[in-house]
């Protein structure tokens, strides 16, 4: 969710695609509620949805070098977070700053009669297509979490190591959904904790099982993992039980039925670079 523009009036929502149908419904119902309620009376919240428009990323440490050149927006204004309707080469463009790589970038939103002629106008000179098995290294490394398999419907934000989406206001007078589960486990601690791990010799892969090496005991499971081609390594998030969360501490991996060793880290594995402006 992303403000869009200089005021809190608009904002920009792009949904998972597999919750695509739930969320707008959600979005929907909420809205009729609000509506019809007394604070309707104040004014009207309207939802519009961007039927069948595509989305390009363009991503990296020239990201925002490389659209300047395109366009007479001041890119340095448009900070993490936030979006804007961009004029590039004639196209007026929907650009949110942000991505799904942990480096600068723009993600582009584009009607479906454009999105060609966009996409071949951004691959000029340097920039490249890449596919999903590189963008999922990326996410991986800035250790970003992938739906459906690093989270779901069940998961809440503070075992996610996602408390941070809850606000200090918010925290304090529980009003939001789910504010009671949330803040018994910041206060309580939740009975399992993300974490990333640096496994070795071999590449642990979702459902591996995370054990304790000295008893063999299971302390939880792998939900990610992947050979990381910037560090050179195998690393791994998952969620283990609190308690053998903390950095540094020696775990275990099962991986084709050997044991491999595993380490403890802090997330990102690798230092994101988002722009937040000067």
């Amino acid at each position: 969710m992303l403000r869009q523009g200089p005021t809190d009036l608009e904002y920009y929502v792009v949904t998972n695609a597999g919750r695509r149908e739930r969320d707008l419904a959600w979005f929907a119902a909420r809205l009729d509620e609000w509506n019809a309620g007394e604070q309707g009376k104040a004014g009207k919240v309207e939802m519009t949805v961007l039927k069948k428009w595509g989305l390009l990323a363009l991503q990296g440490p020239t990201a925002a070098a490389h659209l300047q050149l395109l366009t007479s927006f001041d890119l340095s204004q448009l900070t993490f977070g936030k979006s804007a309707f961009v004029p590039v080469e004639g196209f007026n463009l929907h650009v949110a700053r942000g991505g799904y790589t942990g480096e600068d970038g723009f993600e582009i939103s584009i009607p479906p009669s454009q999105t060609a002629e966009v996409a071949a106008l951004l691959l000029d000179g340097e920039v490249q297509l890449i596919g999903l098995g590189a963008r999922d290294s990326l996410r991986l490394e800035a250790g970003l979490c992938l739906y459906g398999t690093d989270l779901d419907e069940e998961t809440g934000p503070v075992e996610a190591g996602l408390a941070w989406v809850v606000g200090k206001d918010r925290r304090e007078t529980g009003t939001f959904i789910g504010a009671d589960g949330v803040r018994q486990q910041l206060k309580e601690g939740p009975s399992r904790r993300r974490v990333g791990l640096v496994v070795e010799g071999a590449v642990a892969r979702e459902g591996a099982k995370i054990v304790d090496p000295a008893t063999n005991d299971v302390l939880g499971a792998v939900t990610s993992g992947i050979p990381s081609p910037t560090l050179g390594t195998n690393v791994a998030m998952g969620y283990v039980r609190s308690g053998a969360h903390k950095k540094g501490t020696q775990l275990g991996v099962e991986v084709r039925g050997k044991v491999r060793g595993a380490k403890v880290v802090g997330m990102p594995f690798v230092q994101t670079r988002y722009w937040r402006g000067v």
